[in-house]
């Protein structure tokens, strides 16, 4: 008489010890056809947008708060508690209305240059090859040169941010193939990395304490032969981290002043920052909300209130991690006069939108003085 089938004797292989264990078969095809499910979900997902949400869903999406820092700002001079930065003794304000033309970059074109103006590996200065190979690309596209490299920087410093983590992973590997003589400019390209970070990590894996390092930088003198070559070779490699940005903070306050004075020659009454910087040292330790520009008079540009202005000697590009730094910076004003504008030296995206701020390009603004500073640069 043949066993039924559920008498069957089972251990860790059928009776006969040929047949497969149909548990184990099945547990096999799950797992198939969940990593071939994975693959197909990836396969089938679109590619990530480019840039932040469209302007058009922000601004509905921030139309009440637009509207409370814009009526803020109308009313900064009737609050009882006086402002961050008024003087005691100022007179009734008057009101400008200016209209400041401006050329936004459409984002197609933005995105299109985003990938051509950053390389594997590429965190210093262009020599003159592929400023030239850039300068032919951007004339199919509505964007300057400088307009492209300004984009780049931007890019270099998100990926800088982003990649940190990554790249910190890696220390020890650094630290064998430096030992190893590879020099750290190489290993910056192999790790994608900016040449001055590898470095401090390098340093930071030889126990090196943050102090140590911070001192070691500012004073390259006091390093070993080989650290001070690498430090000299990887700081002239490196624009993104590198420690001297004194000359890109020079063009920056030029900038400022251009449109300080700008303001000042139709009539308008403002405080400038480095005033501001001074004043909220003395009375509070610190600065803590510092524009470039605070009016003491109403000033509507394009039909909007604008409390105070910050310069920007950049592009304005609509790249995530830049995006937030600078949101996250004016903020700080608005809370406290409400809405105001930020005025970009090389243009802004089309696509950036920044809540209570108006964007403006630097069209209306002779930049002679700054254009002869570059120059003789």
């Amino acid at each position: 008489m043949e066993p039924r089938r559920g008498q069957q004797h089972m251990s860790g292989e059928n009776g006969d010890g040929n047949r497969p264990n149909s548990s184990k078969k099945r547990g096999k095809s799950r797992d198939h056809s969940r990593r071939n499910s994975g693959n197909r979900n990836r396969n089938n997902r679109r590619p990530k947008r480019y840039g932040g949400p469209s302007i058009s869903s922000l601004k509905e999406r921030h139309a009440e708060r637009i509207t409370a820092m814009d009526q803020k700002a109308n009313q900064r001079f009737e609050q009882s508690e006086r402002p961050m930065g008024f003087p005691e003794d100022l007179d009734e304000p008057q009101t400008f209305h200016f209209t400041w033309d401006t050329n936004p970059v459409p984002l197609k074109d933005e995105e299109a240059l985003a990938k051509q103006v950053l390389r594997k590996g590429e965190f210093g200065w262009l020599d003159d090859a592929r400023v030239d190979e850039l300068a032919q690309i951007v004339k199919n596209h509505n964007m300057t040169l400088d307009q492209a490299l300004s984009l780049r920087s931007a890019l270099m410093q998100q990926k800088t941010v982003y990649g940190h983590g990554r790249l910190r992973s890696r220390a020890k590997d650094m630290l064998r193939l430096y030992r190893e003589g590879v020099s750290v400019v190489d290993i910056s390209q192999r790790f994608d990395g900016p040449p001055m970070n590898v470095f401090r990590l390098i340093l930071a894996e030889m126990r090196w304490s943050k102090t140590k390092i911070k001192e070691s930088l500012r004073e390259p003198s006091r390093l070993k032969q080989r650290e001070r070559d690498e430090f000299e070779a990887a700081e002239a490699a490196d624009r993104v981290s590198n420690v001297d940005q004194g000359e890109s903070q020079e063009k920056a306050d030029l900038f400022e002043d251009i449109l300080a004075d700008w303001f000042e020659e139709q009539g308008v009454r403002l405080r400038r920052q480095p005033e501001m910087v001074r004043e909220q040292k003395q009375e509070l330790g610190r600065p803590v909300r510092t524009p470039d520009i605070l009016f003491l008079d109403h000033v509507h540009i394009n039909g909007s209130p604008v409390a105070w202005i910050d310069a920007k000697h950049f592009y304005g590009a609509d790249v995530e991690f830049q995006r937030k730094k600078m949101a996250k910076q004016m903020d700080r004003y608005i809370e406290e006069w409400g809405s105001g504008a930020v005025v970009y030296r090389h243009g802004f995206s089309a696509n950036l939108f920044m809540a209570a701020c108006t964007l403006l390009d630097a069209n209306v603004l002779d930049l002679q003085p700054l254009d002869s500073d570059e120059t003789s640069a």
